[in-house]
């Protein structure tokens, strides 16, 4: 596995100030909609709650600890991945994006860029290592992809961008910043739908986008201060909160997707099965590579759509949800947005924080009952 530049020994106190006596360990959300502003407008102060604040702030510098690069909160993923394609590209620009990853991005880029000239062009994940990137503007590319688990090699695809003059940006979503350093391996930007694993706990809809690129950050924060996508303080809040136990969530999330899957990959029932932590599966060279950890999502295949309905509801601890990355585990058959071009039967499966023999008893006893 890659080794992280000791991510994790610092996120439970990424953004807490230094402990003072008689106080709190974490300072409180700021509810303010505007900041007292005398005078000339000095830039280095809150002025308005669109323009900058301080509960932003906090977390910002939190996840900038853990990202290498600046970082830029929003309140979705999606909004987070607007800002990405709407501010860094111009009218004849081409954008790639995956076929095979979250299809409202790809939505957004075809619904509200093309018609202002701007192309947008498809690749399979698994077609990335071999492409040439040429005419490519900018790539935003999931690595591993959502929801088959394909990757590729980043510092490839990086490579050849810089030489072509384009930018790479990769969501980490299903990772995290501690799962995937994307920028040290030199993408361009880190994205991410922090609603998912970075928060882990349901609760709130978020997401940022870091970068070492001065350039970049001033373009992205130019356009979340003019199109108003703005988080509210308590939801960044509680985001920040969640940095505490993300190393830990981690941890037992992917050790137990790891004892899930090698069981489901001797199971009769199972078709087939990805997960990159598997030595056979097509994943695991390059996600031994460049992660530090094999994630906690797992794909496989049952053999219908009935097949996969019935497991879903004999489960007894396992959410039906078409989220992922919660401190509890969710599953969905995921064919059913009809979005993706999977077999009817495919679950996808985000793996919890239960004990480990809990959860593979339930998947087990759920399997028993086709």
């Amino acid at each position: 596995m890659s080794k992280s530049p000791s991510l994790s020994s610092i996120s439970i106190n990424s953004g807490a100030p230094a402990p003072k006596n008689g106080q709190a360990f974490r300072s409180g959300p700021v509810f303010a909609s505007t900041f007292h502003l005398s005078g000339d407008v000095d830039p280095n102060v809150y002025q308005y709650g669109r323009f900058g604040h301080p509960t932003w702030s906090d977390l910002e510098d939190g996840l900038a600890s853990l990202e290498g690069g600046e970082t830029t909160v929003f309140p979705s993923g999606m909004s987070a991945a607007a800002a990405i394609l709407t501010s860094l590209a111009a009218p004849g620009d081409t954008i790639l994006l995956p076929s095979d990853g979250y299809g409202p991005v790809r939505h957004y880029a075809k619904q509200y860029l093309e018609k202002f000239g701007v192309n947008i062009q498809t690749i399979a994940t698994r077609e990335i290592d071999a492409f040439d990137f040429k005419g490519i503007s900018l790539a935003l590319l999931e690595t591993p992809s959502n929801p088959m688990l394909d990757t590729f090699d980043i510092s490839l695809a990086a490579q050849k961008l810089h030489a072509l003059g384009g930018l790479l940006a990769i969501d980490n979503t299903t990772l995290t910043c501690l799962g995937q350093h994307v920028l040290s391996l030199g993408a361009d930007i880190s994205m991410s739908a922090d609603t998912k694993a970075l928060n882990g706990h349901s609760d709130v809809v978020f997401g940022h986008v870091s970068s070492t690129n001065n350039e970049i950050n001033a373009k992205i924060r130019e356009w979340r201060k003019y199109s108003g996508n703005i988080p509210g303080p308590m939801e960044t809040w509680l985001v920040h909160r969640s940095l505490s136990t993300l190393d830990v969530r981690l941890e037992r999330m992917c050790r137990n997707a790891l004892a899930l899957a090698e069981t489901l990959s001797q199971h009769e029932k199972v078709k087939a099965i990805r997960y990159p932590g598997l030595p056979q599966d097509p994943s695991h060279e390059t996600a031994k590579k460049q992660q530090q950890l094999f994630g906690f999502i797992i794909s496989f295949e049952l053999a219908d759509k009935r097949s996969a309905e019935q497991f879903l509801s004999a489960c007894s601890l396992v959410y039906e949800a078409t989220s992922f990355g919660g401190v509890h585990s969710s599953a969905e058959r995921r064919a059913r947005w009809g979005t993706d071009d999977i077999p009817e039967g495919t679950i996808r499966f985000s793996v919890g924080c239960e004990k480990e023999i809990d959860i593979i008893a339930d998947v087990l006893n759920a399997l028993e009952m086709l």
